[in-house]
């Protein structure tokens, strides 16, 4: 957990940035390496950039047969990637419901300490369907939509694999379409979202922020 203090020592803008991600026994062997690989050079890419590392703020939420909240909201000045497996299950619907619940209690503290954010990014990354609670999956959909209508939060469905249901992530997603990961090329991936972060952190909050499109041919499709 942040310790409170952090956001009076460093009141600099923050970049919330949450990644839901699969960890179901079906990301087992070569696509959890390079996952990990991905979220290891996402977090070396965002301490390289001075501006960035004091601005964004990175938490981690896994599915698998349960839901792990494996990193806060909080900036990773010091800390290492952390490691992960996989197994079981695929709650997705459950993983959400705690990103976005995490997410209010981190913008509460935000606003109690006077610091301002930007938009908070939201990625969520899977190679199949969900199999939890389904009326914990409808109350994620609603609550993702509404934010996103309401210009509370940006979305960034990724489907990986052939598996993956493209047609749920984009009822998460009313104003972008998913994506499909390119084979298992999560490196990518977080280049491409660790350059969008550190453009974020250097501009002023509230500003409409142009992503780099071109870039995304790279790693993902339509």
């Amino acid at each position: 957990m942040v310790e409170p203090n952090d956001l009076v020592e460093n009141p600099t803008a923050r970049v919330p940035v949450c990644l839901c991600l699969d960890v179901s026994s079906s990301m087992d062997g070569a696509p959890i390496d390079e996952l990990n690989e991905g979220v290891k050079i996402f977090f070396d890419a965002i301490k390289d950039d001075e501006i960035a590392m004091f601005s964004a703020e990175i938490a981690i939420v896994t599915f698998g047969s349960d839901v792990q909240c494996v990193r806060d909201f909080g900036t990773i000045e010091g800390d290492e990637a952390p490691h992960l497996r996989a197994y079981g299950n695929t709650l997705m619907g459950e993983a959400v419901n705690m990103a976005l619940d995490m997410l209010e209690r981190r913008k509460d503290e935000y606003k109690e300490n006077g610091v301002n954010y930007y938009q908070p990014w939201l990625v969520v990354m899977t190679d199949g369907q969900p199999n939890g609670s389904q009326a914990e999956l409808e109350r994620a959909i609603e609550r993702t939509v509404s934010m996103i209508n309401g210009k509370k939060l940006t979305i960034f469905p990724i489907g990986i694999g052939e598996d993956a249901d493209m047609d749920l992530l984009a009822r998460f997603s009313p104003k972008r379409t998913p994506l499909r990961l390119k084979g298992l090329n999560f490196r990518e991936f977080f280049t491409w979202l660790s350059r969008s972060v550190s453009a974020t952190s250097q501009s002023t909050p509230g500003e409409s922020i142009k992503l780099d499109t071109d870039g995304i041919a790279g790693w993902g499709t339509l």
